[in-house]
């Protein structure tokens, strides 16, 4: 029987490529005290069964960076630990064969560029010349990365535990962990099939079988596995051992050079989903039945393709599960729900091309308690109340899977799982010819159709300005020359309670908080680098509560950052009261006169000032105003009691009929925010930014004797200067859209990327934002005094940069 270590600082569960890399990393930062544990054999679960493409280009840049990370490990790590891992960077294919997708694949040559990548656009000739095998009569362009490639997945993980190993790991194969002991909530050590190991530390990669494990801690990891398939050819002349990686999205496949023959692979549009019931006992290093009959249409679209295919031995075609995400994300950090429990899992198939990445990250955050940069898009804290469902997180995965390779239009929405979380104002909005977008399983108004007048009241999605850009048009000018009422129900709402509730938030939020009950305070709240982790609004209702509103997408990652932050002697309670609650903006020049028509209460500037909150009367509905914007605009959010809300909704429209008062959705007020110049975390602001940096260093406490996290940092960047700046661009000419990353150019440099995007209607103009970067420093003088241009899809276009509001009605008609 295996002996184990009677402790360990930190136990990881899994042996395929995560595990071994995630033990790698963690062994090199010093973690020599930890033992991988694999229920069979290491690369049993789904590693020994993937293709092993190894692309980087993703939407995010720092999701790029990861990814990045893996191919500087690969090309190392054989000289390292003396193992082969079939790692070659052959570069990579990606072709386009319609317009829409000649414009996408140029918009991502243009991120690819804002992230520091060398994509280069090829003519059909050019790519032939690169893969002779392919018929290129639809071939309109292609995209190539040189510094892509392709490994030995099994060859690989090898190479990661060795050198796990090798700086002191101890990996264990045919060891199952059973269980992860608690007491007091925390956790003790694992029960094992060869006996128990004290830890204090569990960093589960055990791929489709986390979902299961994790919840018997409580903890929600949403993947579920779904089927794969892919033929694996005999040798094909003219096949040779440099042959790039090649994917081919409007014909749904990918391929990759493998000893002188092809793999060919797909994500067709009608996946099979496996092992709905549970993953059988002791599978492992088990493929599935072979789908023929399923795989057949990706065969005649590869066949079209490459025309050789038609003559060529098939050894196999491979059906192993994989597990996938409900987004196509991975999932990595430590769970909210159960400290000292990390996970790494649901890599959708690239397991390979983020292992390396993947593993360093996942290593880092246990190390230090973060990760080494925001890494949202995979944060395991960006899902919510959905996702508990396995059969909801099965659907919205199937769709997920099914869009792999399918267009990746601005704006697109989920259409699975749906509506999930309603408004009680939904069937009126509908009425109203709202068309909804999805967060977090929210229903929300995106824009309103009008349907009497012929606009259909559903989205068409292109890279041209959208069906809806014109009744989006409608919503803004409403809200800046009348009134408009949003429904902003799905804001996530907490309230902070107990004796020392001042003091806790006091820490963590940057801004001053210890102010009067009927205050209403802007916050963001910081790591120890003055990052921002969470950008909100904390409403004080009384001496010893607070009530605070924060974005819909960060409900799980905000409750938990704050409750990880209160301090331990400190006796403050956090209680999420999102659906208690629903929340009706009511912004514009006349959102006062709409207000006071219909309570008693006086909300003139003088009784009902700007940054305040107070109970107010509507409809005999107690509602909770806070005298807050988010559109540049004089405005109050209206929180109450979900039973009232379609009373106080009714009571608002009738009384908002003279004052031209329309219903408005969330890209309305989208391009509000830009205009006025307000940050989107996520996208303009983020743990990699600071407030000095994102030009809210207004909103920070430093001129106070008040500690807080993240205030030395703070302070330091105030001395000592910052490397980017956030600012604001726009470009005249209207037939430029922007939609983010495009590539920042300052006198001829590259200087950084676009945030965020979108168009102004009452400026008239395209709007981008993103950080101006030097390493020398940056400045304000350094800002405004460059020439620039924008690269939108590999062009160029001059741009004009702003570091003011381009449009600013005054604090006085906000305040008034």
């Amino acid at each position: 029987m295996t002996e184990l270590p009677k402790s360990a600082q930190a136990v990881i569960i899994g042996g395929g490529i995560v595990g071994c890399s995630t033990a790698y990393h963690l062994a090199r930062l010093g973690w020599t005290e930890i033992v991988l544990l694999e229920r069979k054999k290491l690369t049993s679960g789904t590693t020994f069964h993937a293709a092993g493409l190894v692309g980087q280009l993703r939407s995010s840049a720092n999701i790029t960076q990861l990814l990045g990370e893996s191919v500087a490990l690969y090309k190392s790590l054989e000289e390292e630990t003396g193992l082969g891992t079939g790692w070659k960077m052959n570069g990579g294919l990606r072709l386009a064969c319609n317009a829409e997708r000649w414009t996408e694949v140029k918009r991502q040559a243009t991120t690819a560029h804002s992230f520091g990548l060398d994509m280069q656009l090829l003519t059909p000739k050019e790519a032939q010349d690169l893969w002779p095998l392919m018929n290129v009569d639809d071939v309109i362009g292609a995209a190539y990365l040189s510094t892509d490639g392709q490994a030995n997945p099994s060859d690989i993980t090898q190479a990661l535990a060795r050198g796990a190993r090798m700086a002191g790991a101890r990996i264990v194969e045919d060891v199952e962990v059973l269980s992860v002991a608690r007491e007091g909530g925390c956790i003790t050590g694992v029960e094992t099939s060869a006996g128990r190991i004290d830890t204090n530390t569990v960093i589960c990669c055990a791929g489709q079988w986390t979902r299961d494990f994790a919840k018997t801690l409580g903890v929600n990891v949403p993947l579920v596995p779904v089927q794969h398939q892919y033929f694996v050819t005999e040798q094909i002349e003219g096949v040779t051992s440099d042959l790039p990686t090649l994917r081919d999205p409007d014909r749904l496949t990918y391929y990759k050079e493998e000893v002188g023959g092809l793999v060919m692979g797909g994500y067709e549009p009608n996946p099979i989903p496996w092992a709905v019931d549970g993953i059988p006992d002791g599978f492992h290093f088990t493929l599935l039945e072979s789908n023929f009959d399923h795989f057949e249409p990706m065969i005649e679209l590869a066949l079209g393709r490459v025309p050789a295919l038609h003559n060529a031995g098939i050894k196999e075609l491979i059906n192993g599960p994989e597990s996938f995400t409900p987004d196509g994300n991975f999932i990595l950090g430590e769970a909210p729900e159960q400290n000292g429990f990390f996970v790494g899992a649901g890599f959708n198939a690239y397991g390979i091309a983020a292992g390396g990445g993947a593993g360093m990250a996942l290593a880092e955050w246990v190390h230090k308690g973060e990760p080494p940069y925001d890494l949202w898009p995979v944060d395991i804290r960006r899902f919510g109340r959905p996702h508990f469902d396995t059969d909801w997180v099965r659907t919205r995965t199937l769709e997920a899977y099914a869009k792999h390779y399918t267009m990746a239009w601005p704006s697109e929405e989920h259409a699975s799982g749906r509506p999930c979380r309603k408004s009680p104002l939904y069937d009126r909005l509908r009425a109203a010819g709202a068309v909804f977008g999805e967060k977090l399983g929210w229903e929300r108004p995106n824009w309103f159709a009008d349907e009497a007048a012929g606009e259909a009241a559903e989205d068409a999605y292109t890279f041209g300005r959208p069906n809806w850009f014109d009744a989006v048009g409608r919503e803004h000018r409403a809200a800046r020359e009348e009134a408009a009422l949003f429904d902003q129900t799905s804001f996530a709402k907490f309230a902070l309670k107990g004796p020392d509730a001042e003091a806790a938030l006091s820490w963590i939020a940057a801004n001053d908080v210890a102010k009067p009950v009927g205050s209403l305070i802007y916050t963001q709240m910081l790591n120890d680098r003055g990052g921002i982790q969470c950008d909100l609004t904390v409403a004080r209702i009384a001496e010893d509560e607070y009530y605070i509103v924060t974005g819909t997408g960060f409900a799980t990652h905000d409750f938990d950052w704050i409750g990880r932050n209160i301090p331990d002697e400190l006796n403050a309670q956090l209680v999420d009261i999102t659906s208690s609650n629903t929340v009706l903006s009511l912004m514009g020049p006349r959102a006062r006169d709409i207000l006071q028509a219909v309570t008693r209460d006086d909300v003139s500037n003088e009784a009902f000032p700007f940054a305040t909150t107070k109970v107010i009367g509507i409809a005999g509905c107690p509602v909770r105003a806070l005298r807050v914007t988010y559109v540049g605009e004089l405005g109050w959010e209206l929180h109450l009691p979900v039973e009232y809300a379609t009373a106080v909704y009714d009571r608002l429209m009738e009384a908002g009929q003279p004052h031209s008062l329309v219903n408005a959705g969330y890209r309305a007020i989208e391009t509000l925010r830009l205009e006025k110049g307000y940050r989107a975390w996520a996208a303009d602001i983020g743990p990699d930014h600071t407030p000095v940096e994102a030009g809210l260093g207004w909103a920070a406490k430093t001129n106070k004797n008040i500690a807080f996290k993240g205030r030395d940092a703070i302070l330091a960047q105030k001395a000592d200067g910052v490397k980017k700046m956030l600012a604001c661009f726009t470009v005249d000419d209207p037939d430029v859209i922007l939609l983010g990353r495009e590539t920042i150019y300052r006198n001829g440099q590259r200087a950084g990327w676009l945030t965020s995007a979108g168009y102004g209607y009452t400026v008239g103009k395209n709007i981008g934002y993103g950080y101006v970067r030097n390493s020398q420093g940056v400045d304000a003088a350094y800002v405004t005094g460059g020439d620039y241009e924008l690269e939108v899809a590999t062009e160029r276009v001059p741009a004009q940069v702003h570091l003011k509001p381009l449009y600013d009605p005054g604090m006085e008609r906000i305040k008034a």
